[in-house]
């Protein structure tokens, strides 16, 4: 679970685990390679209209389970939804793609610890 997350990211609930996971997990293997690509509106359309209780956000926990999991391999994402990838050029582009968006992070984590610092100093040197 993420901190100021919470509702998001806690881990998946017996319903998402037991009802929608095999659904989705059902669905996404037919999306194989990018020609049959399916967008999480649509994913989460789908299945609000057969009567699903799902959001993007628990969409989202439920992809990352299924493959943190290794439940469906090279399943990839990108601008335009999900998809099983068929070559591995695409999933080492995957692969490159989380990496940059890790040292995104990072980065934003550093200007943060450096601006706590700086305004911790000036805070001290202003009740001194």
């Amino acid at each position: 679970m993420i901190n100021g997350f919470e509702e998001q990211t806690h881990e998946l609930t017996e319903y998402e685990e037991k009802t929608l996971l095999p659904l989705i997990i059902t669905g996404l293997k037919t999306k194989v390679g990018e020609e049959n690509i399916i967008t999480s509106t649509e994913i989460v359309t789908k299945m609000k209209q057969c009567g699903y209780k799902l959001d993007p956000a628990r969409l989202r926990k439920i992809v990352n389970h299924i493959r943190v999991n290794n439940l469906i391999y090279n399943l990839l994402a990108s601008s335009k939804g999900y998809y099983i990838a068929i070559d591995a050029s695409q999933c080492r582009d995957f692969i490159e793609s989380l990496d940059q968006r890790i040292n995104a992070i990072i980065t934003v984590r550093d200007a943060m610890k450096y601006q706590l610092e700086q305004s911790m100093k000036h805070s001290q040197k202003t009740t001194s």
